[in-house]
């Protein structure tokens, strides 16, 4: 990206500080695991907390971080992807239609993992095996979407010339982007 391509402002304050705070309580909570119990159930309640934030947002704020800007119905999923398969995907100055169900399927996940955590401390599902096995079948669910989650931003980084990542730091994207194959 050239410093000299007009940007817009995309990604909202308050918007990209709940992104990274997920991602950072996130991290935070699988790296304390069992070991730092205290630090997990901690983080795990920030995580949660930070959800609960980022669907309010997502109802209320502003335009790019709405659900009603992002969340696509299934044929236009289909027919994104497909455009995608052909190299013909167009660019979304805020989430794509495969990025917007991203956005809810980690919401979800996270929250799952988080409620099952929460339930598991309290005397009344202390030990109870299907709330510790959704726990971690969660928990290891939310790796592999934020896989898919990074490998989306890379790859639609390289295919639109643009750099999500900076984006969610800076909250600006360029206006447009040219791709020698349009």
């Amino acid at each position: 990206m050239t410093p000299s391509r007009d940007m817009v402002r995309v990604w909202d304050p308050a918007q990209r500080i709940l992104h990274w705070g997920l991602v950072i309580s996130v991290a935070l909570a699988w790296w304390a695991g069992e070991d730092r119990l205290a630090l997990h159930v901690r983080v795990g309640y920030v995580a949660l907390a930070i959800v609960a934030a980022r669907i309010v947002w997502g109802l209320f704020g502003s335009r790019h971080a709405r659900f009603s800007d992002f969340v696509f119905g299934p044929r236009e999923v289909l027919r994104y992807t497909k455009r995608i398969a052909r190299g013909r995907e167009e660019r979304h100055m805020g989430h794509n239609p495969l990025g917007g169900w991203m956005v809810v399927a980690l919401l979800a996940c996270i929250a799952v993992v988080c409620v099952s955590g929460f339930l598991y401390t309290t005397d009344a599902f202390w030990g109870v095996e299907w709330v510790e096995e959704t726990h971690r079948v969660s928990a290891w669910t939310l790796v592999g979407l934020i896989a898919a989650h990074v490998a989306g931003v890379i790859f639609t980084s390289i295919r639109h010339r643009e750099n999500l990542v900076a984006a969610m730091f800076s909250g600006r994207k360029p206006v447009s982007t040219q791709r020698p194959d349009h």
